[in-house]
């Protein structure tokens, strides 16, 4: 029938855009389970954007035009909106092609038969290269809108360490709503690692296998972490600082099969990590070459004791007492650190066990125990002197 007819579909369609406009929301509805989800505001847009496409179709098919690069701007402003509200692109270039299909039989039906073999073939050209040349903007527009998203993340989230690193972040109430804002989710009572080569800088090819191998340790999320003063800082679940424990050990090979040496510090609440920092920082700095002996990695109580020898003010003598010898201070514990207190004055199990009237083989069952329980042997010369330091402390008294 030619133009005239297209233009009396054109008039029909600009005469009733409410009806035309819910006919194809409720396709895409019908046929996109993920649409039936939106919100109110969200499916009125929805609505809105595919009213107009019919209608900007419409005139192309009646004026014999194509999809302008104003056209394609809007249609990658679109994109970018989808990213932006995190509905997946898939999703949003198959509503185009349901919308495409719901459009075609609507001017098909307005058409009322009249409509020849050339009007049909000329809608269905233009919308095959229209729904092409519109989901490659779609396209376009979503993935930068995504790669900013992710730079604006990894940015936003070193700059959450940096905060917590230095301070900066001190209300939990803030610090929750902008983990919540970032969608990450941080132990309230973590493990801080800091890790790297001794006497030299992080590799920055050698973060991501660090991280990678720390996954399991976060139980498989994302770590908040970042390199500081040339050492990889990590914020773990606090369960990480437990001695023997598999979280622990998982840390410990991370570091120490690459050569490592490193402080995996605990026990503070996430807003005060700024004390686990400076611990850890001060530990690696000041702690004897022997202290690394055996091991990568140096614990809480190690990082206590070096603040406290170093006269440092993040030193406190109970956290010394708390983070060496743990349970060894509770009342049914008494025996153990009665043995422990023999041995570091004798120095061997046969003269500690004389000294208590004790076998032995009683006496090393005890050590066993000590070394169990605090994750530390007595008789390595740096296990000596924190387990001392801690039991010396603990002789007098919380105050």
């Amino acid at each position: 029938m030619g133009v005239t007819e297209r233009r009396r579909i054109q008039r029909a369609f600009d005469a009733r855009p409410d009806v035309v406009a819910d006919a194809l929301l409720d396709a895409v509805t019908a046929e996109i389970p993920a649409y039936r989800l939106l919100a109110p505001p969200q499916l009125a847009e929805v609505r809105a954007i595919a009213s107009w496409a019919l209608r900007r179709i419409v005139e192309l098919w009646v004026d014999g035009g194509s999809l302008t690069a104003e056209d394609l701007a809007r249609f990658r402003g679109v994109g970018a909106a989808r990213a932006l509200d995190g509905r997946p692109l898939p999703v949003v270039l198959r509503a185009y092609r349901v919308a495409a299909t719901r459009s075609t039989d609507l001017v098909v039906a307005q058409g009322g038969g009249r409509l020849d073999v050339e009007d049909m073939l000329s809608l269905v050209r233009l919308w095959l290269a229209s729904v092409d040349a519109l989901s490659e903007a779609v396209y376009a527009g979503y993935a930068a809108a995504s790669g900013r998203l992710a730079g604006d993340r990894e940015r936003a989230l070193r700059d959450l360490l940096d905060d917590l690193l230095t301070g900066r972040q001190t209300s939990p109430s803030a610090l929750a709503d902008r983990c919540r804002e970032l969608d990450v989710t941080l132990p309230s009572r973590p493990c801080l690692l800091v890790a790297g080569p001794a006497g030299a800088e992080v590799p920055p090819a050698a973060v991501a296998p660090v991280l990678a191998a720390l996954l399991p340790v976060a139980g498989g999320q994302a770590v908040l972490s970042g390199v500081r003063g040339g050492r990889l800082v990590a914020v773990l679940p606090g369960g990480a600082v437990l001695p023997g424990g598999t979280e622990a050990m998982a840390v410990a090979a991370a570091v120490g099969e690459r050569g490592w040496r490193g402080c995996a510090v605990g026990g503070f609440p996430l807003a005060e990590v700024i004390r686990a920092y400076r611990l850890a920082v001060d530990a690696l700095d000041l702690a004897p070459a022997h202290a690394f002996e055996g091991r990568p990695l140096l614990a809480t109580g190690d990082a206590q004791v070096v603040a406290l020898l170093a006269a440092r003010p993040t030193a406190r003598p109970a956290d010394v007492v708390s983070s060496v010898l743990g349970g060894l201070v509770e009342p049914g514990a008494a025996h153990l650190l009665d043995g422990l207190g023999a041995f570091l004055a004798t120095g061997s199990a046969t003269a500690a066990a004389e000294s208590l009237h004790l076998h032995p083989q009683t006496l090393r069952y005890r050590l066993r125990r000590v070394t169990a329980l605090t994750g530390r042997d007595p008789r390595r010369p740096w296990d000596r002197l924190v387990l001392d330091v801690a039991r010396t402390l603990a002789g007098f008294g919380p105050d």
